[in-house]
């Protein structure tokens, strides 16, 4: 399973906080994990709850301790699974869909106090049955540093049909870094960036472009991703590799 962490600004999440996004292949399960600073065992309701764009929380399963998990609308043990033990929880997804992307949130309350986390749910891939109006592409596909520190510039376009209805507000654009490390990726993002510039490449396609510049040194090799959060959809480009040109003959 194609699996990786990243976190960014995900203005979807209540707040200005940030959010960990877990992306996956169409068609793979996921599970969500949640720790607590206290047992399982005194906690009075556990639940999972699932938020689109533009949408209200909507119950996935609750459970209290020592009784059978209460599933909400569409949500089964054939689709969904709850386990927990000690301090944490899991809810796995047993085979993800385009519709499963969104906000996920856990919850517990005990007597005194409640708390919550949440993680961003991204898929990638697609299938004969999903479309979208929206395309982003990254430029260029791989750059050499040639061991030295450069200024350079990452393009990210948007690409559009001139037909698709106008979405409310503007697109987000974020930029994120995964390194050798996949577990410790490096947050790049632009809070309400706009595009450099709009043009209509052609009779039925137009296309915005979003540029990152940035010093870059060899300390920053890894694949620089774009994603574009637009009409209740984000979309993830192909990616940018940075390679420092050091280990070309070892």
């Amino acid at each position: 399973m194609l699996l990786f962490w990243v976190t960014i600004h995900v203005l979807l999440h209540q707040g200005n906080t940030l959010a960990p996004v877990v992306t996956v292949q169409l068609g793979q399960p996921v599970t969500f994990t949640c720790v607590f600073n206290m047992s399982v065992e005194s906690i009075v309701l556990l639940f999972w709850c699932k938020q689109t764009a533009g949408d209200t929380l909507k119950l996935i399963v609750m459970k209290r301790i020592h009784t059978t998990p209460t599933y909400g609308p569409g949500f089964t043990s054939e689709n969904v699974k709850i386990t927990y033990n000690n301090k944490m929880t899991n809810l796995t997804i047993l085979k993800t869909a385009k519709e499963d992307e969104g906000m996920y949130h856990c919850g517990l309350l005990d007597w005194l106090s409640s708390s919550w986390n949440g993680s961003y749910l991204l898929i990638t891939g697609s299938s004969e049955t999903t479309t979208s109006s929206y395309r982003v592409v990254q430029e260029p596909a791989v750059l050499d540093l040639h061991g030295k520190e450069t200024s350079e510039t990452l393009q990210c376009s948007l690409l559009s049909q001139t037909e698709t209805d106008a979405c409310a507000g503007d697109p987000s654009v974020f930029w994120f870094r995964t390194g050798s490390d996949k577990n410790s990726p490096d947050l790049i993002y632009t809070d309400g960036q706009m595009p450099e510039n709009c043009e209509k490449t052609s009779n039925t396609q137009n296309k915005c472009r979003y540029n990152f510049s940035k010093n870059i040194s060899s300390s920053d090799v890894g694949t620089y991703y774009c994603a574009v959060a637009t009409c209740k959809e984000i979309l993830l480009g192909n990616g940018t590799r940075i390679e420092s040109g050091m280990n070309c003959y070892a």
